[in-house]
């Protein structure tokens, strides 16, 4: 667009340093050229600010010329039908019929094997037309019939649980045989207000800036901001969340878990879309109105959320809590009321989960066509997404769905029609097809048995296989599973089979009630569904794209435990490149960290050359003198420090460290952030330590904070862990300067956290970011590509030009051997900031305090004197 000497960032709203115009520079020649890119800049250097600043300079000027190219609402929500929005809304995100044809070609391309003797009779292809109308059931169900449970629950509403007739045998797939609805009810005058249209549609916004993190505390940062600049006012701008961050709904959010909370939202749907408001015909055209019931969720009343709409777009930015706090005071829900200001935004603001989840983005409505996608912390990105699409389902669950699904075939099968009738006589052969594969060689541990490593039991108890594999192994291989995931989506069978179950249960008083009359999270049957629906899903991938971890239960002195089947994927090239890569006009990663980029780029995008992705890279704004990063290879008593998975156990290990921290916090003021490998170990360290009375030693210098593992907690602690340095560093009569926060790789505190000043003078990493190499999931992911850890968290100390922090890399694996250095070196992974200052060749202890020492003793000097200075101006 313009020459590179001639771009200016007018809306920035400080004097920038160098590297940052460098930045904005190389981020709008980037969106011009389109594309991917990769952009690296040390956490602190203003980076957010910077991304801001050059991506929505170049919307407007972008704006300005004409949009890249016709992106209007012929576009919008190319998604399918989706539980997840109140029906209403659905009138503003148009729907089209799912694209089943690759997922069928994928069902079609399946390798095929040599079926064994006597298959056929076993399981039979139930979709085929070949198989005539209830052709399985009259011979092989017997079996299914003689072991379906008695239940008696003669006063169950068949209507309640009734599914409609559903016909499979179309060349476009399943679809609802429904009757006409129109005569048989009419909506009430609350129902009509809701459905009404609203007039005319605004314009689709032409083009947009899709911007992503990780974590709902980074996207706050985010529009922090951003309202730093005039964007904030001159631009249309949403913030998207989950439900969980935005619910208003008290006895909703009392749930907890989010995945409860998501559950009893959608439940909540369901019921106002069945019982509100509903006409009943009697007799010949005669109609009756349907008593009113207190169902469905009160935030959601349309014209609530409109209401909610309007005020969101006088306003300015608004992040989640000025959402939520608006959708309170107007009592209408922030989730959604957010959802349908995405189609006019300039800007969308979401968690990069979202985005990249097809079936999210779907329900969202967001459209990607020649869009702009900014994904922050990119160094997490390949990890995310293959996770995302990981699936697992318990024994539990297991149980619990084959004894609501014979129970519900027992009793409805017939009222059934003959479509109904064999996806569930297909989903009951499935559901005890997995139990058998994990019942088979059942791992026994005897207790008279010397005790063995919990790791060991794991492994001796988990095996893999490939997709293929498992499916020829369960003979399931030519159930159409593409046709069967359709049919679970349009049928409503979720529900009407685990409403029927939970009745049954709680009629038997066999499952746990709370007091909202919700089934517990742990015994919803709902849940167990959509964790089969996501093990069929993931069934329909490519062979080589993942595996199928078969996990079975061990039998101990409390009888059995455990037990599950996952999906783990171990490829996302295709995810992303085709669903996100493939629309976008330009995609950026950028982060504190990206090197080495060729782990990233082969784990996300392989077949694009290294020498065509536009890579940027800067250095740190603060000056040398202010970081001190020493690896730390000898404890003071002159152990070796070796935190490997083997070593890191040993109580001589374990109190070495203890002494290391005794000693460092009597000489680092203020705050001290330590990080472990996992919960587990710090809780192991923890507890020795207060055995030992090491503890006690610590905290005559420094209070302990630990992280919680609940992450609803982790605000909390560090707001007190922040507090008490500000308080005790300011002096006092116990001795005690600041305080000390144990932190885990991976936890919350770990991503997004900014540890600046007094809250991170010195960072401790003991031993290398590596999760557990026993980890069966990670022996298979290894097995893929290598490079699993993680050093962005040494970032999160240095938050601006005048901060100060020692950065302590607690192993003797991180010291550099000239004669033994490999390419895979543990340090290759620190930002080159760091590592161009890193002291490797510690000989002892004893060096490293002294090291710590001048470098405190300077910073204190420094500041007393700019303090003077300040003081005389």
């Amino acid at each position: 667009m313009e020459g590179n000497s001639e771009l200016e960032f007018p809306a920035f709203p400080y004097e920038p340093y160098s590297i940052q115009l460098d930045f904005m520079k190389f981020l709008y020649r980037s969106l011009d050229s389109g594309g991917i890119s990769m952009l690296e800049s040390p956490t602190g250097t203003g980076k957010t600010l910077s991304m801001i600043c050059g991506a929505l300079q170049w919307l407007v000027d972008r704006k300005k010329l004409g949009s890249l190219g016709k992106n209007g609402k012929e576009n919008l929500g190319e998604g399918t039908e989706d539980d997840d929005e109140p029906d209403w809304m659905r009138y503003f995100v148009p729907n089209k019929e799912p694209d089943l044809a690759e997922r069928k070609n994928l069902m079609q391309k399946r390798k095929k094997g040599t079926h064994s003797k006597g298959k056929e009779e076993i399981v039979r292809d139930l979709f085929s037309s070949s198989a005539g109308e209830g052709g399985w059931e009259k011979g092989d169900d017997k079996e299914v019939r003689n072991m379906m449970p008695k239940i008696g629950v003669d006063e169950v509403d068949d209507d309640e649980f009734l599914l409609e007739e559903y016909d499979s045998e179309g060349e476009n797939g399943g679809k609802l045989k429904r009757k006409d609805v129109g005569a048989n009810y009419v909506f009430s005058s609350e129902e009509e207000v809701e459905e009404e249209g609203l007039g005319e549609e605004e314009v689709e916004a032409q083009l947009k800036i899709y911007f992503c993190s990780r974590t709902h505390s980074q996207l706050s940062q985010f529009m922090k901001e951003l309202r730093k600049t005039k964007f904030a006012s001159e631009l249309k701008v949403v913030c998207l969340g989950s439900r969980k961050n935005f619910c208003i709904n008290e006895d909703v959010l009392k749930l907890g878990n989010a995945t409860r909370i998501n559950e009893r939202c959608l439940e909540l749907q369901k019921s106002k879309k069945n019982e509100v408001s509903k006409m009943k015909k009697l007799g010949a055209g005669k109609r009756v109105r349907g008593n009113k019931v207190s169902s469905g969720c009160p935030m959601l009343r349309r014209r609530k959320i409109e209401e909610l709409r309007n005020e969101i777009i006088q306003l300015e930015a608004l992040d989640i809590e000025d959402l939520v706090h608006i959708g309170r005071n107007l009592g209408s829900c922030p989730y959604y009321g957010s959802r349908r200001m995405v189609h006019i935004a300039d800007l969308v603001v979401l968690p990069y989960q979202s985005l990249l989840s097809k079936s999210s983005r779907e329900s969202l409505g967001l459209n990607l066509k020649d869009s702009v996608i900014i994904i922050d912390e990119a160094h997490n990105l390949a990890d995310t997404l293959i996770s995302m699409y990981d699936a697992k389902i318990t024994v539990s669950q297991l149980n619990q769905l084959q004894t609501h699904l014979d129970g519900y075939f027992q009793r409805f099968r017939n009222l059934l029609g003959p479509g109904n009738r064999r996806y569930i006589q297909t989903l009951i052969i499935l559901t005890r097809a997995f139990l058998q594969m994990l019942s088979d060689n059942t791992k026994v541990v005897n207790p008279t048995d010397p005790p063995c490593d919990a790791d060991e039991i794991k492994n001796a108890s988990c095996s893999t296989m490939t997709i293929n594999e498992f499916l020829f192994a369960l003979n399931i291989d030519n159930i159409n599973l593409v046709k069967l995931l359709q049919y679970m989506t349009e049928s409503n069978i979720i529900h009407k089979v685990s409403g029927y179950g939970d009745k049954v249960a709680i009629s038997q008083k066999v499952v746990a009630v709370g007091d909202d009359g919700v089934v517990s999270e742990e015994e919803s049957a709902v849940s167990g569904f959509r964790a089969l629906a996501n093990i069929l899903s993931s069934l329909t991938n490519n062979d080589t794209d993942g595996i199928i971890i078969i996990s079975r239960p061990k039998q101990t002195c409390s009888g059995l435990e455990g037990g599950y089947l996952k999906y783990v994927m171990l490829n996302g090239e295709k995810i992303f490149s085709e669903q996100v890569v493939g629309q976008a006009h330009a995609v950026i990663l950028a982060g504190g960290t990206l090197q080495p980029i060729e782990e990233t780029k082969e784990r996300l995008f392989p077949s694009l050359q290294l020498d065509r992705l536009p890579f940027f890279s800067c250095g740190h704004i603060i000056p040398s003198e202010n970081i001190l990063p020493v690896v730390v290879k000898h404890g003071p008593s002159g152990q070796s420090f070796d935190f490997s998975y083997k070593s890191r156990r040993s109580s001589t290990m374990i109190e070495e460290l203890g002494l290391l921290l005794s000693n460092l916090v009597t000489v680092v003021p203020e705050g001290v952030v330590v990080f472990f490998s996992s919960f587990d170990y710090e809780s192991l360290v923890y507890d020795t330590w207060k055995e030992s009375g090491i503890l006690l030693r610590i905290m005559k210098k420094k209070r302990i904070f630990r992280e919680p593992r609940k992450t609803t907690d982790v605000e909390a602690v560090l707001r007190e862990y922040k507090e008490t340095i500000d308080a005790l560093s300011m002096g006092s009569p116990m001795g005690c300067n600041g305080a000390i926060l144990f932190a885990v790789v991976g936890g919350k505190i770990s991503e997004g956290i900014n540890f600046s000043d007094g809250a991170g003078r010195c960072i401790v990493m003991v031993g290398l970011p590596y999760p557990s190499p026993s980890d069966i999931e990670l022996i298979e992911r290894v097995k893929h590509i290598e490079g699993l850890e993680k050093t962005t968290i040494l970032s999160r100390a240095i938050r601006h030009v005048n901060d100060y922090a020692a950065i302590l890399l607690v192993d003797a694996r991180y010291a550099s051997d000239s004669t033994k250095r490999s390419c895979h070196h543990s340090t290759d992974k620190l930002p080159q900031w760091i590592k161009s200052r890193l002291f490797t060749s510690t000989p002892n202890y004893g060096e490293v305090h002294r090291l710590l020492r001048q470098f405190f003793k300077f910073h204190k000097m420094k500041e007393a004197t700019d303090k003077g200075l300040n003081s005389k101006k």
